[in-house]
């Protein structure tokens, strides 16, 4: 088993048909005894990262609320009662004054997220224009908006946006019991036209929707058998809000997540691995595993769209007490 999981991994980079992840391979890395997991994940990161870099990413909810969808982790669904005011766009002096900040603090890369199933013509207008003067303060740019429409990628791309984010958050076959309202085609043609305009994929899902371990590994083949795989891959660890639907859903078991931070390393070994939402209940133990199992991205600082974020200080402790560092030399991977 070990043989062929490192075969595979030299060849994971090249996405030709014959290296195409399977469920089954997917699934034999799960069932690895963990230290042999980890050294493989230790194994393939440091073949292509620097293993005690992190690169920094913070995110803006520049529209919160007021969904039509239907996604049953979400707060932001109009559909459920939930803690979260629904408010209009930000004026964009809010967004930039948002930016500097998250520079200031460190940040390389600026995200912007709005709720909306997709984004109408004045919409993208309006972003293009905070991609612009954003991407000025010499920050990398990111937007998650919703399905786009022929041309609308082309439009972001022209104003300068490196990462256009669209998560899949699960694997085909549990996608049904999560959402109605949009289809998994959906998502796949929105990231196609993401790619066709020439913008970097980011690209995850979200662990702990009550899926089980091959459903799990369904969303990893799903992602690393893109081609190109993303190039940002945001694992998300449920946060449950009161209101939604899988508010009582029973907690993963925090190792079966450090197996997936490295599964998603092994069978991705260029991409940025994401620890995303659900990094705040995590221990600082926790966080140590994910980062030994490739992960090596998180976001920081501003609020994490609507779950509060481990506070800064407490970031900057955490990498003194490992020997992190932030990931100054990040350029765009390509795989």
């Amino acid at each position: 088993m070990e043989a062929v999981a490192i075969s595979r991994n030299e060849a994971a980079g090249t996405n030709n048909a014959a290296d195409r992840w399977s469920v089954k391979s997917v699934l034999a890395l799960y069932e690895l005894p963990f230290p042999e997991l980890m050294y493989q994940a230790q194994t393939v990161h440091r073949q292509h990262h620097d293993p005690s870099a992190v690169q920094l990413s913070s995110l803006l909810s520049i529209k919160t609320g007021g969904c039509p969808e239907d996604c049953s982790y979400c707060p932001q669904s109009s559909r459920y009662d939930t803690p979260v005011e629904k408010d209009d766009l930000l004026p964009i002096e809010e967004v930039l004054q948002a930016a500097r900040e998250a520079k200031a603090s460190g940040a390389q890369r600026f995200c912007m997220g709005a709720a909306w199933r997709s984004p109408k013509a004045h919409h993208i207008d309006a972003v293009a224009d905070m991609v612009r003067q954003v991407k000025a303060l010499g920050l990398e740019t990111c937007v998650t908006l919703g399905m786009l429409k022929d041309g609308q990628a082309e439009q972001l791309k022209a104003a300068g946006l490196d990462y256009y984010n669209h998560n899949l958050d699960t694997s085909p076959e549990f996608y049904g019991k999560i959402i109605s309202t949009r289809t998994y085609q959906d998502r796949l043609d929105t990231l196609e036209r993401v790619r066709d305009a020439g913008i970097n994929v980011c690209c995850g899902g979200i662990v702990g929707l009550g899926e089980s371990r091959r459903e799990r590994a369904g969303l990893i083949v799903q992602l690393a058998n893109m081609s190109p795989y993303p190039d940002s891959v945001p694992i998300n660890n449920l946060v449950k809000v009161e209101g939604t639907p899988l508010y009582d859903t029973p907690d993963i078991d925090p190792l079966e997540f450090v197996r997936t931070i490295a599964i998603a390393r092994i069978t991705m070994p260029k991409t940025y691995v994401r620890l995303s939402a659900g990094r705040e209940e995590m221990s600082d133990t926790m966080q140590t595993l994910c980062f030994m199992a490739g992960a090596n991205s998180i976001f920081y600082g501003e609020k994490l769209l609507t779950t509060g974020n481990p506070q800064f200080v407490e970031d900057q402790k955490l990498f003194e007490r490992l020997g992190l560092h932030a990931d100054t030399h990040h350029s765009h991977p390509h795989n």
